[in-house]
C-alpha cells in the first residue's frame, strides 16, 4: 500500500480558487461513493476531531446536502451544498455555504463553487477539486479560517477509512 500519496494544494489568487489535487489508494468507485454518499461522508468531512452530521442529502442535480460540523466542546457550524451538475463516477459540482440548521444562507460569509473531478490511473484514483470565490477577499477568508489545515486533515482521514476497507 502506498503511504506517500499525492496532495497537492495551491491557492491561485488571481482567479480566486483553491486547487487541490489528491491521490487515494482506492478504486474509483468507492472514492466516488467517499465523496457522494452521506454515511461515508460523514465519516471523514470533519477535520478530527470535529466530526460530520448530515441531516438530509439529496445527491442529484438541484438537490442538496444539509450537514453539521459537529465541535468537541458541543459546537454546530452547518452548511450546505446544492448540486449544480453530476457525471457518474466522473465530476460534480456544487455551491458551497455556511447555514443554519434549516438550511438558510448565512449571509456574512461567502458561497464557494467546487468543482470537483475523479480519474484513476496505475491503482490510484486522483480526485481534482478546483474552488471558486466571487471576490479575493472571499477566499483570503477562508484560508485565514484554516481550510488547508482542516481540509488536509478530513483528506487524512478519508485515507484511515480506505485503508481499513482494503485490510478486509
Amino acid at each position: 500500500m502506498k503511504s506517500n500519496l499525492l496532495m497537492n494544494f495551491t491557492v491561485d489568487k488571481e482567479n480566486k480558487a483553491v486547487n487541490v489535487k489528491r491521490e487515494f489508494n482506492a478504486s474509483l468507485s468507492q472514492v466516488w461513493s467517499a465523496w457522494t454518499e452521506a454515511q461515508i461522508l460523514d465519516l471523514w468531512w470533519a477535520p478530527a476531531p470535529w466530526k460530520s452530521k448530515t441531516k438530509n442529502m439529496e445527491f442529484k442535480e438541484g438537490g442538496r446536502r444539509l450537514y453539521a460540523m459537529l465541535g468537541p466542546e458541543g459546537e454546530e457550524h452547518w452548511a450546505i451544498a446544492d448540486f449544480t451538475s453530476i457525471s457518474p463516477k466522473t465530476n460534480f459540482k456544487y455551491l458551497d455555504a455556511f447555514s443554519d440548521s434549516e438550511g438558510n444562507l448565512n449571509e456574512e460569509f461567502p458561497r464557494s463553487d467546487w468543482n470537483v473531478t475523479f480519474s484513476e490511473k496505475d491503482g490510484s484514483t486522483f480526485v481534482d477539486v478546483v474552488i471558486k470565490h466571487e471576490k479575493l477577499s472571499d477566499l483570503e477568508m477562508i484560508i485565514q479560517m484554516g481550510f488547508k489545515e482542516g481540509f488536509t486533515i478530513a483528506m487524512e482521514g478519508l485515507d484511515a477509512i480506505f485503508a481499513e476497507k482494503n485490510k478486509n
